[in-house]
């Protein structure tokens, strides 16, 4: 139950289930659902946003305008003609009608509630005394919604209604576009297609799908296929074709189409009718009458089924950690929706056949904690595309006739760090060293190699992607997209490149040490590469008490207090403290200073003050609106990167304190504006310049924050990371906490781990099976056994 309006907003099941009671109160909360093939965010108002792939990402609704056909966008607006899922109900006694599940009408309802859970979405809206119902499914599979409308009687008398389905359709093409309603599937079809100029693009356009539709399992008595049509004068609020008995019945001729069916519900009292409806794309109505037979023809058994397998789906990746700790709010996210989201990234890729090459990686980082052989061919993949210098491609091709689009068109520099950072989970998770002497080959040349070896390349790629004063170019970006003119010219560096190429080499380093403690030449040669990096950073960046963010073209280091705006960046102190770059005495300087500069409630800012103008030497970064995205919101991606430098540290209090900032509590969920069902990218921050709007999530999902959360909670907090004798226990619990519970699936077993701070101890003691551990390590883990593990800490 959160405090704050305990009415409004109920956690039920432990997390599993959350219940938004007013529309009004999360105006823009939402869930999502995806499946191999599409997603679909779905928002407690009736507002939606989906896409699948064919092959590449694509629509099958669109706005009422043209649109640019792009990634998922942040805060995304919803406006009256917004695409959505909605159902009209008119009391045909009376004329009054409503709409589920708030808008278009927006009614005064007697009952309202929104409930996101895993497997599904429901929406509960009740006006005079009718209740409606609709529950959203997908198949694990296919690109198809499969739509629960229940109408209720509860008044105790007959009830003469309409029930109207209105999903509408959008302006989809300036070419070709229309709609009508096909007798033979009780469906309405609209058509469109694709626009294009050039010869190619027909060819190209052959995979598409031309139709969008919405079939029902009840048959239709009227329906309507123009959005103007079904609007009139009297608007989406009051529509004109819904003041009628019966519908139009029209065709949309290169004409705004819509899906709307009208269904002549007469209910007995307290009777309940259900309709099932389809809505998706389609290549053909052949593929319309076999998604019919499919998923629909037998009704509520099939939308059964839907659960059910959606349900198993998901259990696949379910992850290896349940908790239970003092923290309810933490509890509820980390056992019912945490692992959810890392799977969804390392399921399906975000949606895309090019993901970026360290979103690909990190997104396999985290799933090495659900599906591990998932990550390794991912890692496999991603060498096989490496280039025979060692550099790494912008982006990974995951599909035959894949083709690198958008930012992954702009060179970006930092994609060799992440093999490393990022092979370091897998290996601690699977004791998989065998992966290193894989022989793989290189995109550019018919040469072969293991896959130590391409990493050894890539490192080497970043030792030599350095100027003369040592420190790593940055061409148009770096992790940082959008920084794309602070080396455009050739000769800026980026501060934070060079510590993270400092902090991948001693990963790698590490690695080939366990596997080997004689390092190879080049190996050795890394650790001394390292170290000198480490201390040209020092040389050309260390200003006053923090790491400045790069120098650019012309020579101006930035990100220091001289600076007008962007004084301080996040990256560029985590990183320092990742790489060891930061000594004992510039570490407490940088901390004030993030402290002083950067700390919000609601996390620590990517940079402050946030761009205002146009810096031409740092570039596109500072066009972007203060407080969102790389221009200085709380990005909880570089949040992540800083709690976990700060656990590496020892600094496990204020580390922990910024997961906690992450997620929406009773405290902040108001502010914030979601449910804690995911993580977002990022909340709103220039908390000092524009204080109104700062801690608004931007509800976007799709974040590499998930990974690192993920192996902040495995390696740090509950300190159980894998080494490569077996399950090392090194736990970093927030000193506020006195006990702690865990289950913990490592390499086929079980471990249920208990822990305690306690006055007998002065050190961290384990027992494993009641026996006292020497050490802190568990080895010979026997795959199907269970153990039983108590940790006592020092108060």
């Amino acid at each position: 139950m959160f405090k704050n309006e305990p009415s409004s907003i109920e956690r039920q099941l432990g997390g599993a289930r959350y219940v938004l009671k007013s529309p009004k109160t999360l105006p823009n909360a939402s869930g999502f659902l995806w499946n191999q093939n599409m997603l679909i965010q779905a928002n407690c108002r009736g507002f939606a946003l989906a896409q699948f792939m064919q092959p590449d990402a694509g629509k099958y609704v669109s706005g009422p305008a043209f649109e640019a056909k792009t990634f998922m966008q942040p805060e995304q607006p919803y406006y009256a003609n917004h695409p959505g899922r909605f159902v009209y109900v008119k009391d045909n006694a009376d004329g009054s009608i409503f709409s589920a599940p708030y808008e278009p009408v927006r009614a005064n309802l007697d009952r309202f509630e929104f409930i996101p859970e895993p497997h599904q979405i429901s929406w509960i809206s009740e006006f005079n005394q009718i209740r409606l119902t609709l529950i959203l499914r997908l198949p694990t599979e296919t690109a198809l919604e499969c739509w629960q409308i229940s109408v209720e009687d509860l008044s105790g008398q007959v009830r003469d209604l309409s029930v109207y389905p209105y999903f509408p359709i959008g302006y989809r093409s300036w070419m070709n576009q229309s709609g009508k309603f096909e007798a033979a599937l009780n469906a309405v079809v609209c058509r469109s297609i694709e626009p294009y100029q050039k010869v190619q693009d027909y060819f190209k356009n052959q995979s598409l799908h031309e139709l969008t539709f919405l079939a029902a399992d009840v048959p239709a008595d009227a329906w309507e296929t123009s959005q103007s049509m079904f609007e009139g004068e009297g608007g989406l609020h009051n529509p004109s074709a819904i003041q009628q008995n019966v519908l139009n019945n029209s065709v949309a001729n290169y004409a705004t189409p819509t899906a709307v069916m009208q269904f002549k519900t007469k209910l007995k009292p307290n009777e309940v009718k259900q309709i099932h409806l389809l809505f998706g794309p389609a290549k053909d109505l052949a593929q319309i009458s076999t998604y019919k037979a499919q998923f629909l023809t037998q009704g509520q058994a099939q939308f059964n089924n839907r659960a059910e397998e959606f349900k198993a789906y998901l259990s696949l990746g379910k992850g290896v950690l349940q908790i239970e700790t003092p923290d309810s709010d933490l509890n509820a996210y980390v056992n019912h929706w945490l692992a959810r989201q890392l799977y969804y990234h390392g399921d399906v890729n975000r949606l895309t056949t090019d993901p970026q090459t360290r979103n690909y990686l990190q997104d396999n980082m985290g799933m090495a904690y659900i599906k591990p052989e998932v990550s390794r061919e991912a890692f496999i993949l991603a060498l096989s595309q490496q280039h025979v210098s060692g550099e790494m491609p912008d982006g990974i091709l995951i599909q035959e006739g894949a083709e690198l689009k958008y930012i992954n068109q702009v060179p970006h520099t930092d994609h060799c760090v992440w093999l490393p950072v990022c092979l370091k989970a897998y290996l601690d998770e699977t004791g998989d060293y065998e992966l290193l002497e894989e022989v793989v080959g290189y995109a550019d040349s018919e040469e072969q190699s293991i896959v130590s070896e391409h990493i050894t390349r890539a490192m080497l790629w970043l030792e030599q992607s350095r100027d003369e004063r040592g420190l790593s170019y940055i061409n148009q970006g770096d992790w940082c997209d959008p920084m794309n003119m602070v080396g455009y010219k050739g000769k800026g560096v980026s501060a934070w490149l060079s510590l993270a190429s400092a902090y991948a080499m001693n990963v790698w380093i590490d690695i080939q040490r366990t596997v080997d403690p004689n390092l190879s030449e080049p190996l050795q040669f890394l650790v001394k590469q390292s170290v000198q990096i480490n201390q040209k950073v020092n040389q050309h960046c260390w200003v006053d008490d923090r790491f400045a963010r790069g120098i650019t073209d012309d020579g101006r280091v930035f990100g220091i207090a001289q600076d007008d705006e962007g004084k301080i960046f996040l990256n560029s102190q985590s990183w320092a403290l990742l790489s060891g770059a930061a000594d004992a005495s510039q570490t407490p300087l940088m901390l004030q200073a993030i402290k002083q500069n950067l700390d919000t409630p609601y996390g620590c800012m990517m940079l402050a003050p946030c761009f205002t103008n146009m810096v031409e030497d740092i570039g596109r970064v500072t066009q972007k609106f203060p407080g969102t995205a790389e221009n200085g919101s709380v990005y909880n991606h570089a949040s992540a990167f800083y709690a976990y430098s700060l656990f590496v540290q020892g600094e496990s209090d204020l580390a922990f304190e910024q997961l906690k900032k992450m997620l929406p509590t009773d405290e902040d969920i108001h502010v914030k504006g979601q449910l804690p069902l995911f993580i977002p990218n990022y909340y709103r921050g220039a908390y000092y310049q524009f204080p109104d709007e700062a801690g608004k999530s931007s509800q976007l999902f799709n974040t590499g924050t998930i990974s690192w959360f993920y192996r902040c909670l495995v390696e740090q907090v509950f300190g159980v990371a894998g080494c490569k004798q077996g399950l090392n226990i090194a736990p970093k619990l927030p000193s506020h906490w006195s006990h702690a519970k865990i289950q913990r699936e490592f390499r086929g077993a079980i471990f249920n781990i208990e822990y305690h701070r306690s006055n007998d101890c002065s050190q961290q003691l384990v027992y494993l099976d009641g026996e006292l551990l020497k050490g802190t390590c568990i080895q010979n883990i026997k795959p199907g056994n269970t153990y039983q593990v108590v940790v006592k800490l020092p108060i």
